[in-house]
């Protein structure tokens, strides 16, 4: 998979970066690569657990399907992997 990203959202990211690197943060980024990755694991985190820190910033932005399903705790990254024994009766 390849990302694209805006030249200007690039610039701010770099900025972010460098800031970290100047300044130190709670949990600095040493590039722009290990911030996006550090980012799209935890939309994917908050995605998969609706009761971390995570899930609300995907609420914030509009990101949980208007289902069940997306309200349900799974363990695994992926859609939900069915229970070995059990059958839908």
């Amino acid at each position: 998979m390849q990302v694209t990203i805006h030249p200007e959202v690039l610039k701010e990211l770099e900025y972010i970066v460098a800031l970290h690197q100047q300044h130190g943060a709670p949990n600095p980024m040493a590039s722009v690569e290990s911030l996006v990755a550090f980012v799209l694991a935890s939309v994917a985190d908050g995605s998969r657990r609706p009761g971390a820190w995570e899930r609300g910033m995907l609420e914030q932005m509009g990101l949980i399907a208007e289902c069940d399903e997306h309200n349900i705790y799974r363990a695994h990254y992926g859609p939900a992997q069915p229970t070995k024994g059990k059958t839908d009766a």
